[in-house]
């Protein structure tokens, strides 16, 4: 959900992966109230982690607290933020609309900050 809001809220200025410690699919719940509010996720996918070089991002977001078992040359850069949000999966839908609207918020935040220069 957070990649759906930055490829939207970034108006395509800025270049947007998802990744897992291990790849993983992207939830249906998730592609469901995404779409609910005009954003369509269905063809995003999460890749693992290790298909990434971490030279090439400017900024790494954790999503879910798991930010302390990330490889360090992932923490080190420039800007990173583990956001610790409450991962949906298996739970209710509208357990899926607050973790979506606190990406947005999330997203927003990041991007006021202007270190993308957009």
């Amino acid at each position: 959900m957070a990649e759906g809001f930055a490829r939207v809220l970034g108006e395509g200025k800025i270049t947007v992966s998802s990744s897992g410690l291990e790849a993983s699919h992207v939830d249906p719940v998730a592609v469901q109230v995404m779409a609910e509010i005009g954003i369509d996720i269905s063809n995003q996918t999460s890749k693992a982690l290790s298909e990434f070089n971490s030279q090439d991002y400017d900024a790494v977001i954790s999503l879910c607290g798991c930010g302390v078992n990330l490889p360090e040359e992932w923490v080190l850069r420039e800007v990173f933020q583990d956001w610790q949000l409450e991962d949906p999966e298996e739970q209710d839908i509208e357990k899926f609309r607050i973790v979506r609207d606190l990406c947005k918020e999330r997203v927003e935040q990041l991007l006021a900050t202007n270190i993308f220069g957009i």
